[in-house]
């Protein structure tokens, strides 16, 4: 008998788009695997659905709080509804990038120079020389992020807005130039690296990450050999740090340009991480002769309780 796997996405992060996106997608590849799907909009009432649906997985496909951050994974907890992805602590704790950084420092993985702070104290002085980047503590798809380049005279004004949407605390960490990397680990194996570029020469902003052509990927990573199994280990050793099953995948800056520090720095690691078929994991698992069937069925057949 065919596992009916509940396909959950959307939901009402500000991720809710993009989540949309990758729903559909697995949702159509899970069909073609031929699995008994149901998409299922996540709004407030999810655990009653689920609990009338009673699907055999949840193949979570949700995005940004309450979906990345161990919310959903509680219900799915008390539901005991085998789910994909990390469990409640993992997902929690790497949602929560001030608390990610103790543990990936603690576990010997290279962090930027970084410190947590009321979002009116960030605005009124620079709290740390510029340049660096003030992050919120809890979103994803790069929502929130403000940079501060180097000789900015004032802190960004845009945190002291009544509207202000990102919490009242903000992550400000110590700008590091160079190149953004990012590796894929899937179950027990650190994938293959990829470096991203923006088209248009900027930051790897929300548009260069979901814009179509709005940035470059370069597969396999042109990297020294020490610095990409070195960048592979990081990437596995974050996962094991954080506690993740499943599918994630950590983010880097390596400044080793001309005139760069040579510094190499991990952002954060994703315990959902796009899975649309253009989608980054799907294109590192691919160039491993994974396809985005096989990976999506990989994760249904990976899926648990106690995560």
């Amino acid at each position: 008998m065919e596992k009916r796997v509940a396909v959950l996405l959307g939901g009402f992060s500000s991720e809710r788009e993009i989540s949309l996106l990758s729903g559909e997608a697995c949702a159509k590849a899970l069909v073609a695997e031929g699995f008994d799907v149901a998409r299922v909009d996540v709004d407030r009432n999810v655990a009653d659905v689920l609990a009338k649906m009673r699907p055999d997985v949840a193949f979570n496909a949700l995005h940004g709080p309450y979906g990345e951050d161990g919310i959903i994974q509680g219900v799915l907890e008390m539901l005991q509804i085998p789910y994909t992805h990390s469990g409640v602590l993992a997902s929690a704790l790497a949602m929560r990038k001030d608390l990610a950084r103790h543990v990936l420092k603690a576990a010997g993985i290279p962090v930027a120079a970084g410190v947590t702070v009321d979002r009116f104290a960030a605005a009124r002085a620079h709290v740390l020389p510029p340049p660096y980047v003030v992050k919120p503590l809890a979103e994803g798809s790069s929502f929130g992020i403000l940079i501060v380049k180097e000789g900015q005279s004032h802190p960004p004004q845009e945190l002291t807005r009544d509207d202000w949407p990102y919490g009242e605390e903000v992550l400000v960490e110590g700008y590091v130039g160079g190149r953004e990397l990012t590796c894929a680990v899937i179950g027990e194996k650190a994938y293959d690296v990829i470096e991203i570029k923006a088209a248009d020469g900027g930051w790897y902003d929300y548009r260069a990450k979901y814009a179509k052509g709005g940035s470059i990927h370069v597969l396999p990573a042109n990297l020294k050999e020490n610095i990409y199994h070195f960048i592979q280990e990081l990437s596995l050793r974050a996962h094991k740090a954080l506690g993740c099953r499943g599918v994630s995948r950590a983010d880097f800056r390596y400044d080793d340009g001309p005139n760069g520090t040579g510094q190499l720095v991990i952002l954060e690691v994703n315990t959902q991480p796009g899975m649309t078929e253009t989608s980054l994991v799907p294109e590192i698992a691919a160039h491993a002769g994974l396809s985005f069937g096989e990976l999506v069925k990989w994760m249904v057949e990976d899926a648990s309780c106690d995560r």
